[in-house]
Parts: C-alpha cells; structure tokens; sequence
C-alpha cells in the first residue's frame, strides 16, 4: 500500500521558505516559513509581486532573467545554489541563498516559478567579519 503525500502540509512545515510565482511573477504560494522570514503575512503576500522582497536596485536585472526564463522555458539555476541580496517588511538588508524550480502545465509549458529559500544573513555576515579580521593580521605580518 502507498501513502500519499500530503503536500500542502509538507510545505507548510518545511523550515525553509517556499515561495512559488506564476508566470507574470505574482506570488501564488507563501509558505509560514517565507512569513517568518520575510515577515509578510501570507495574505499581504498572495498576487504581489516579487518585488516585495527583491531590493530595488536589483529588480532590472532579476525581471529581465525572470521574463527570458518565462519565454525560453530553460533556467541555468535550476540545480545551482543562488545566494543574493533580499529585504524584508521592515525594509532590512537580507542575503539569501535558493534553488528555484520551473512548474509546467500538462501540455509542458512554463507556469510559474518556485523557489526554496534559506537566510543566509547572520553566515554572510560572520563570513564577512571574518574576512575582514584575516586582511587585517595578514597586513600585520611582516613578509
């Protein structure tokens, strides 16, 4: 006997941010972890556009990939590990790794897109410190 698997429950418990887009790039599933987070709730969420957490100064750049990925059907990113910049409701810097998976209709043509998310903020930031704390003692030590 097989067991079915309730989806919905499973993306409702999972830790890391599930946010799936349709083909326009509206959001059509927010999952608790993504308002954790991200700090939306999911019905401020639901139909807005990702805009909501891609900070301005990157959203040329991230509707551009997202419009050519709709037409081509194709994304590079698919098995890759992208880590970028993000905001929150408050408007606070995040950084931010995903994967993203493209979702297709019976007949194979792109319908959306979803991405699994984790913050990445408090590692970027410790990365970051300790890079810092590296260059200073090696321009300490003489050669």
């Amino acid at each position: 006997m097989t067991d079915t698997i309730d989806y919905e429950q499973l993306v409702n418990a999972i830790g890391d941010a599930v946010i799936i887009s349709d083909a326009s790039g509206a959001i059509t599933l927010w999952n608790p972890a993504a308002e954790r987070m991200f700090g939306f709730t999911e019905s401020e969420a639901m139909g807005q556009s990702l805009d909501l957490i891609i900070p301005e100064r990157l959203r040329g750049r991230h509707w551009d990939g997202y419009q050519k990925t709709m037409a081509t059907g194709e994304t590079r990113y698919g098995h890759d590990l992208l880590k970028v910049p993000a905001v929150d409701k408050a408007g606070r810097a995040m950084s931010i790794a995903f994967t993203v998976a493209l979702l297709r209709s019976p007949q194979g043509e792109v319908t959306g897109i979803v991405a699994i998310i984790r913050d990445e903020t408090a590692r970027f930031q410790e990365d970051r410190a300790l890079r810092k704390r590296i260059a200073e003692l090696e321009a300490k030590t003489p050669a």
